[in-house]
């Protein structure tokens, strides 16, 4: 696990994977969204923006993937993936049946995660 921003309210962490996949998790461990107080859900849609927005301009994706299940992790936390028709599960979920051998040559992600920071800060 890779914080990469961090408040009283939330976390940004970095999933690893062959594409761009950031979350944003709630510091205290709410099941629900439902759960969350309305200030820190104000800004867990203002992080998704940002984030969302950042990851077009600078990775220009098919198309942008934002989820909240928790299954398996019952803490609220949503997960910001750019999707791309070259990845190895596009058009499926990330989550679902291999498509291909992924074939992405990206901007450095690194620099990208730095100019998220930057754009919440």
């Amino acid at each position: 696990m890779s914080i990469i921003y961090e408040n009283t309210n939330i976390r940004i962490e970095v999933e690893a994977s062959e594409i761009p996949w950031l979350k944003i998790f709630t510091q205290h461990p709410y099941k629900e969204m439902s759960e969350v107080p309305g200030f820190i859900k104000f800004e867990i849609y203002d992080l998704l923006d940002i984030i969302e927005k950042e990851m077009i301009a600078y990775y220009d994706p098919k198309k942008i993937n934002i989820a909240s299940f928790g299954n398996y992790l019952p803490h609220v936390h949503w997960h910001i993936m750019a999707r791309f028709e070259e990845d190895s599960f596009f058009p499926e979920p990330m989550w679902g049946t291999k498509q291909r051998e992924g074939k992405l040559d990206l901007p450095e992600f690194e620099s990208f995660c730095e100019k998220v920071i930057k754009a919440i800060s």
